[in-house]
């Protein structure tokens, strides 16, 4: 009986053993590498973005028997604030974290899981690809490594998808963070590329440095891959906890709505907006003011500035925003700001966030060089997103609303639930310098040339006093004329009414999305 016991304990010893080398992960010369680079290990970010002894992790002792702690990747499911989360991690300290034959396996098993559940999925991103050593296991088959970006499109829209990335992601690798919802990046660690700068001096004879290449600060300035620049491990997981805390659990449930909070203190909207068109003002500080304190959650912050895109709560409800940015190239819209918008909104949508559009905007940016850009293309498809929303949608006139662009931003022709205006908004089909040299571009050229100005002037002064909100109010296309001290009660009411809607699917497979 004392050898059965003594047995039973040997075994149990063994088991312990083996778990506790499994979590140390890989040799400590890596451990060693992640100090120097200022990242932290694994699973110390588990335990820094979980709440307390809430993870249970799947196939921690796979390739255990090849020296192979989890074979690279952390699985499992946690808590985040007591709400359900599902996790994959790769541990970089484990052959450099790269994909093997078991680790794309665990990786798919916890995405079907994460879907079948109705959970989010957090991919927490450090690795160095696919193992080239064990290709023919995972690369061509039908059960393949490719499955891992099969599955975040299947999934895409239907669980929220959070990429936080740590450090590398190449080659074909570099298309988890592409297909997750959002990536965070952590600057100077990470590098994301489909080629490697010697790969490309090698093939194309291009000299470039790894941060030009694929850099965080790249990605999130000029490609838009990243979403959120931090510069730290510790900052990127308190972004993605507070980006989380904006979402439902699945694309069934309704957004979190929690206590309301006032606004920061700060000027008057009144004080915030000129009453002249032309004067830039920072779009940010108007958003401040009807927002609930310390919710905005910006998106994208780096990229396309003359357009904002983020999350924030107003009066408790998560609500996204896209709102142009005078201060920044006059917030006209280019190619790269439509697709910012487009790809927002259909987040948005997806999970049921109503959105509140900001408009200031003199139209969509011309010239030759946009129009080789596809201006007109990256213009649809933000139409394309914006007449496709199917939560609330509320669009504020702030001051000018020309065009196509007041189109994009949600204007009444796009079916919005309301449109409403500050006392200085100014909507029309062309701006006065536009519509002046339109319709009396023959009659100034005939002028003397030191009348012309004089000309140009009064007929814009004219042409001004003709916009207003209240002409169009009259005939009733837009539901209101506020000021701007009511403009964050307004909203909270009337997100609350548009809230009860009910949404309709249109039968169709989908839509032709222009690109």
């Amino acid at each position: 009986m004392d050898k059965k016991v003594q047995t039973a304990h040997q075994m149990t010893e063994t088991l312990l053993q083996k778990r506790a080398w499994v979590t140390k992960g890989g040799d400590p010369k890596y451990h060693a590498q992640l100090e120097q680079q200022n990242k932290i290990f694994v699973r110390d970010r588990l335990k820094m973005l979980l709440d307390p002894d809430s993870f249970v992790e799947d196939g921690m002792l796979t390739r255990s028997q090849d020296n192979l702690p989890a074979d690279a990747v952390v699985c499992g499911f946690g808590r985040i604030d007591g709400r359900q989360v599902a996790i994959i991690a790769n541990d970089i300290t484990v052959k450099a974290g790269t994909w093997g034959r078991k680790t794309y396996q665990k990786m798919t098993y916890t995405q079907q899981k994460a879907d079948q559940i109705g959970i989010p999925l957090i991919y927490l991103v450090d690795s160095a690809g696919a193992r080239l050593d064990e290709q023919h296991f995972c690369y061509a088959g039908h059960d393949a490594m490719g499955n891992i970006f099969y599955n975040q499109i299947q999934y895409s829209g239907r669980i929220p998808q959070i990429c936080v990335l740590f450090g590398p992601s190449p080659a074909g690798s570099a298309y988890v963070p592409a297909l997750c919802d959002i990536t965070i990046m952590v600057d100077k660690n990470v590098s994301a590329y489909l080629g490697s700068p010697r790969m490309a001096e090698m093939v194309i004879r291009e000299k470039v440095t790894l941060e030009e290449m694929g850099g965080a600060r790249m990605h999130c300035t000029v490609s838009g891959l990243g979403d959120v620049l931090c510069n730290s491990d510790e900052e990127a997981l308190m972004a993605c906890r507070k980006y989380l805390s904006f979402f439902p659990q699945n694309w069934q449930q309704p957004a979190p709505l929690v206590d309301a909070r006032e606004p920061i203190a700060g000027k008057a909207i009144e004080q915030i907006v000129p009453v002249h068109q032309g004067l830039p003002f920072d779009m940010k500080d108007l958003i401040h003011r009807v927002i609930d304190e310390e919710s905005w959650f910006e998106i994208k912050a780096l990229f396309a500035q003359e357009l904002v895109t983020g999350l924030a709560r107003i009066g408790g409800r998560s609500i996204g925003i896209v709102a142009n940015q005078p201060k920044v190239k006059g917030g006209v819209l280019f190619v790269d700001s439509s697709d910012k918008a487009a790809r927002f909104v259909w987040l948005c949508n997806a999970f049921n966030i109503p959105l509140l559009f900001l408009c200031d905007i003199s139209g969509f940016m011309i010239g030759s060089h946009v129009e080789k850009q596809g201006i007109i293309r990256h213009g649809a498809k933000m139409l394309f997103a914006v007449a496709e929303a199917k939560v609330p949608r509320i669009c504020v006139i702030v001051r000018k609303a020309y065009g196509g662009g007041y189109l994009a931003m949600s204007g009444n022709p796009m079916q919005p639930d309301c449109t409403i205006a500050l006392q200085t908004a100014r909507p029309a089909v062309m701006g006065p310098e536009a519509a002046i040299n339109a319709v009396y571009y023959n009659k100034i050229m005939e002028l003397p040339e030191d009348e012309r100005e004089a000309y140009i002037a009064h007929k814009r002064r004219e042409y001004e006093e003709n916009i207003d909100p209240y002409s169009i109010a009259s005939e009733f296309f837009i539901e209101d004329i506020i000021p701007g001290s009511d403009l964050r009660h307004e909203l909270i009411a009337r997100f609350a009414i548009y809230a009860n809607k009910k949404w309709e699917r249109l039968e169709r497979r989908n839509g032709v999305m222009p690109v």
